[in-house]
Order: C-alpha cells, then structure tokens, then sequence
C-alpha cells in the first residue's frame, strides 16, 4: 500500500497548508485511533506531546478532538523533547504516542509523528492503514488530562545514564534551537556537575531552529573554542538529534558520532552482534572504521525509523544517521539527543581522551552534498539529464566511490550526494549532478 500523506519522519509540512491544519490533524488523529483498535484495543490510551512552535497549540487541542472522538482515552505531557514521548509511551505502557513537531524545520512548518506500542514509530504499512481509515469529518476539539511529571521522569533516566558527579569541572556548550530540549539537555548536565553555557535556549513561539541548533551549529562551535569548553551539543526542534562540537571547535556529524561509540563498543566487546545500522547517506568511512575494528555495518533506506526496523531485526542495539539521528535502543526506543551526548561523554570519560582525539577513529571519504528545493517532484525515472549525469559519474567512479540521488522525505527537496576519491572529483560530480537536475526539475 502506498502512502500519500507520510513522509520519512511522521506528516509535515507549512502550518495552514492543506496537510498541516487542524481539520486534517484531526482527522488523521482519529484514523490512528481506528488502527490501534484495530488490535482489539477497545479504549485506548494516548500521550501528545509537542515542541514549543506557535502553532502546536492549536494543531495539539485539534488532534485532541479527533483522538478522543474515535474513543481513546488522552493525557497531554506538554512541551518536551520527541524521546522523552517514546519513553513515556514505553515506560506507562501506552497504546499510542503522539508528537505535534516538524523537527528541524523552521517555525513556519509543523507536523505529527506517531509512536506504537513500546515507543516504537510505526511501519510504512501501518502508516498506510491508517491512512484508509481517514474519515471526512471533523471532530470537534476535546480537553485532555495533563501530565507534567513526564519530562522530571525523563531528565531522571538521562541523568542516571552517568554517574552523580562524573561532570565535576567540565564545561558544556549547549544549543538547544529554541526548542524542546531548553528544559532537559541543560538541567542534566547541570545535575552532573557540569558548568553548562547555554544558547538558544528562549523559545518565543517563532525562533525555533532559527540559525541555530544541529542545522547551524557555528555560534555553537566558535563558543566553544572561545571559553575553553570540553565540548558543545546541539540540537533539533524536537530533541530527537545530536551534534557535537569538540574542543577545538570543529563540529561532529552523526556518522561521527556513531563511529565513535560503534569503535569503543567493539574494544570493549560490548557491541551487540557486532553491528552497526546507518542508512545509505553514512559515508563509506564509517564502514572502513567499523570493519577495521572487527564488526559490520548495515545500511537502510533514509529515516531514524528505517535504521530502528532494521535493528529489531538483526538484534543491534546502536544506529543512526548521519543527520545526528543516533539511536541507542538499550535505553531509548527512538532517537535520542540527549542520550547520544552522554554516551560519547561516557567513552570521554572512561578513556580520559578529549574528543578531538577520539573523533579520528572515522577517516571519511571525500563528500559532496547538496539540496535543491524544486516545485514538484517529478519521477527520478522519467528525469533523462540527471540519470544520464548520474551513470556517467557511476561509471567514472567504479569502486572508488557512490552517488546517492533522491528526494527528501519531509520537504521538497531533491539530495544529491557524491563521494569520490578526492574533493576535485566530488566537486565536479555535484555540480554535473546540479545541471542535469535544472534541466530536468523546476528547481526554485
């Protein structure tokens, strides 16, 4: 079954379009609400949550309405990170969790992201269910009980990720972008002894994500070379990405990350199964590290969700995307920020290596990336320039490199990726990629 409303990571999209809007939140809240009972779940029981854009408000009260009209039994956590929902989901045993974001994207977008059972996001086939159980009316807005205890519960178990103390003397720059995570990342770190240099950490409704967090991290990074920290974490909207900044200043990408913890883990034969999941965006270094290092890496399609079904599968406990998606799933069942940090703040720990030295484990190949937003996405197949551009460049690299073309699964974009055995070879290649793909696309 094909999906026409869900994206990559949940529905989303300009707030007041034709997705993004009440009526439809609604609607599609009580479909979801039709799937769970579809499980002989009779009165099911639901958590929302949201981050702190201007337009939750109004988008939560309206899938409120549309969740309590098809039955379901509804508890508000209020504003906090996207994990912390899944935990919570997990941990009361839930049937349903719901989050009103739209992540990384700017203020004027919003969406909503489900969690099933066990704080886990749902398949593409459950997404297309329920989509056929969309009805055309509009239930009107319903209250819900309110829950505030979830993010003291969730700052509780991050806090317990290291122990009391261990951050004694330590400096941390923290980008939260004016999101979700203002009330947690911070307050843990503070908990643990740290001296925490907060940013963008006033959400106003409208900044979220505004020059800053994970998508931005330069304030972050020239922060941290400035008052001697050892280290800087940054974040999306939503609180479900990390990345870092070491002390020098310079900045860490997910794959960064997770090689990181992937290498520590296998020294320390704690890696389970010996694998590591990332998505076919992770460059080709991260493989070349983990094998070095006696595991294997295993890729999936892009989106935290798909590197999660695929864990689950093999039995892995560690994930992720180069985005800063990083999913340790022996504490969280998504994707987690806040956990990501500690983890690599752990292995600084233990090590006693700052993370500038720690981060050399992954030697990557020469990248080249670009997004360009288009007013439609035509089929790739029916695009003749870009698929000639793109076996060209195939054929010229053989082994020595890829080229990864698609769509964005949560904005109008067309991605282009190229990695090559040199920057002149991959700089070339994106910029034959971004001619192919103007003569194919209404590139804006």
């Amino acid at each position: 079954m094909s999906r026409h409303y869900f994206g990559t990571d949940g529905v989303r999209g300009p707030f007041g379009g034709p997705v993004v809007n009440e009526a439809f939140f609604a609607r599609l809240a009580a479909a979801a609400v039709r799937w769970v009972r579809q499980s002989d779940v009779d009165a099911p029981t639901v958590l929302i949550g949201r981050d702190p854009r201007a337009s939750g408000a109004a988008l939560e009260a309206a899938a409120v309405g549309g969740l309590v009209s098809a039955g379901a039994t509804v508890t508000s956590l209020g504003i906090l990170p996207t994990p912390a929902v899944a935990r919570a989901v997990r941990t009361t045993g839930a049937d349903l969790g719901v989050v009103i974001t739209a992540s990384h994207n700017p203020a004027t977008d919003n969406g909503i992201k489900f969690f099933g059972r066990g704080g886990l996001k749902l398949s593409d086939a459950d997404e297309s269910i329920i989509e056929s159980l969309l009805q055309d009316e509009v239930p009107a807005n319903a209250s819900a009980a309110r829950e505030s205890a979830a993010v003291d519960h969730y700052v509780e178990a991050a806090f317990a990720q290291l122990p009391a103390g261990a951050l004694q003397d330590w400096r941390i720059v923290v980008d939260t972008a004016n999101g979700a995570t203002t009330r947690t990342t911070p307050v843990v770190l503070r908990k643990l002894g740290a001296e925490v240099l907060a940013i963008s950490d006033r959400p106003d409704g409208v900044n979220i994500n505004d020059g800053v967090g994970s998508e931005h991290p330069e304030k972050l990074a020239a922060l941290v070379h400035e008052r001697g920290a050892r280290l800087g974490i940054a974040h999306d909207g939503d609180g479900d990405r990390c990345i870092l900044c070491d002390e020098l200043g310079e900045v860490l990408d997910g794959d960064e990350i997770l090689t990181l913890l992937a290498v520590d883990a296998l020294q320390r034969g704690a890696l389970v199964n010996q694998t590591l999941v990332v998505t076919i965006q992770s460059n080709l270094g991260v493989d070349a590290a983990v094998k070095a290092a006696g595991g294997r890496t295993l890729r999936t399609n892009v989106g935290d969700r798909y590197v999660i079904e695929r864990m689950r599968a093999e039995g892995a406990m560690l994930g992720g995307e180069a985005s800063g998606h990083i999913v340790c799933a022996d504490v969280s069942p998504t994707g987690d920020g806040l956990v990501a940090a500690l983890r690599v703040i752990a292995v600084m720990l233990r090590t006693g290596k700052p993370l500038s030295q720690l981060r050399q484990v992954l030697q990557k190949f020469p990248q080249r990336t670009s997004a360009l937003r288009v007013r439609e996405k035509r089929p790739l197949a029916s695009c003749a320039s870009l698929s000639a551009a793109v076996a060209e460049i195939v054929n010229a690299l053989g082994e020595r490199g890829r080229v990864l073309v698609r769509y964005s699964g949560t904005e109008a974009k067309l991605r282009l990726l190229v990695e090559g055995p040199d920057e002149a070879t991959t700089g070339a290649a994106i910029t034959a990629l971004e001619t192919a793909a103007r003569a194919d696309l209404d590139v804006l």
